[in-house]
């Protein structure tokens, strides 16, 4: 015990000044220091939501991301939509309430943008189950689209990679399902941006913020561009395949659609996420995820990929 309070402590101080370095320099400084370029294109103005598969993946894996895009300066309206109930021990309804919560702390506007899945047969809480990629996609059409005519009420749509961050079918199911999902707005003209949170190996993933010099330093990627005023959040776009910008088709508003987006948490930003996981999921709490919370890259980094742009009509 005296041992894991050491590593405990250490593990938190050496946290704490990078997050700190992290917070203090401004995000053009860093992207500027970094890799010698910045400039300022961000998602703003956008109805996002972000699709997960369980309670708690929203402060697991996707922190950074909802503490960026749900700050009140960037004009965004970010929703979370959860595929299940978490009920796998019979904690549905208790989890439930944590995400609610957890959702809240992240920055949400309020507790009626968080939207719980209840049901088992289609999709089980399960390590082992594949959900179907059709029901996915009709899920997110009913929830996004009222009927086949209208427009989608959401702009942006956020969820894991074709590796699910952890491998668990739940997560990978989500991809595909969203990518059914926004193809087929696609074949009839509608526009819906899907990013993907980019999965990577298990020694990157348990480096917590020292992952970013391993994310600048082997890719062929350039920053091109920072954002996030206080610190807390950063908003780096990654130059891979350029992104767009187009205008609105009824407000001639320029929309930006970056092909690539980092996000990286200062050390306020850390503590939200972490109190988002240790107060809100109180029922998640076993010992290897206070772990977890220490050395995951994405208690702190998300770095996403634009998976599919859709056509305007």
């Amino acid at each position: 015990m005296a041992l894991w309070l050491y590593l405990s402590a250490i593990s938190t101080g050496i946290l704490a000044l990078v997050l700190s370095l992290s917070m203090t320099t401004s995000p053009k400084t860093m992207s500027s220091v970094l890799l010698g370029r910045d400039s300022q294109r961000q998602l703003r103005n956008r109805r996002i939501c972000i699709l997960i598969a369980h309670p708690d993946d929203e402060a697991m894996f996707f922190a950074p991301t909802v503490l960026a895009l749900s700050r009140p300066e960037t004009g965004n309206h970010v929703k979370i939509l959860c595929l299940s109930t978490g009920d796998a021990q019979g904690l549905g309804a208790l989890r439930r309430r944590e995400l609610v919560r957890s959702g809240v702390l992240l920055g949400l506007r309020g507790e009626d943008d968080v939207f719980v899945v209840d049901d088992p047969t289609n999709f089980p809480d399960s390590m082992t189950k594949t959900w179907p990629t059709d029901k996915i996609a009709s899920l997110l059409a009913s929830a996004f689209r009222s009927k086949p005519s209208s427009k989608p009420t959401i702009d942006v749509l956020v969820t894991f990679d074709g590796a699910g961050v952890s491998s668990h079918p739940n997560h990978i199911s989500l991809y595909h399902g969203a990518r059914a999902f926004v193809q087929g707005l696609a074949s009839g003209g509608e526009a819906v941006d899907l990013y993907a949170l980019s999965s990577v190996n298990v020694l990157r993933k348990y480096i917590s913020v020292f992952d970013l010099f391993t994310f600048v330093f082997s890719s062929e990627r350039g920053v091109v561009a920072a954002g996030g005023g206080d610190g807390a959040s950063q908003e780096v776009e990654i130059k891979e395949v350029q992104g767009e910008n187009k205008k609105h088709k009824e407000t001639d508003e320029v929309v930006d659609h970056p092909s690539s987006l980092l996000f990286v948490s200062g050390w306020s930003g850390f503590i939200t996420a972490r109190r988002a996981m240790m107060h809100a999921h109180r029922s998640q709490m076993v010992w290897f995820r206070h772990l977890y919370i220490l050395f995951s890259r994405y208690m702190v980094i998300n770095d996403l990929r634009l998976e599919k742009r859709a056509v305007d009509g």
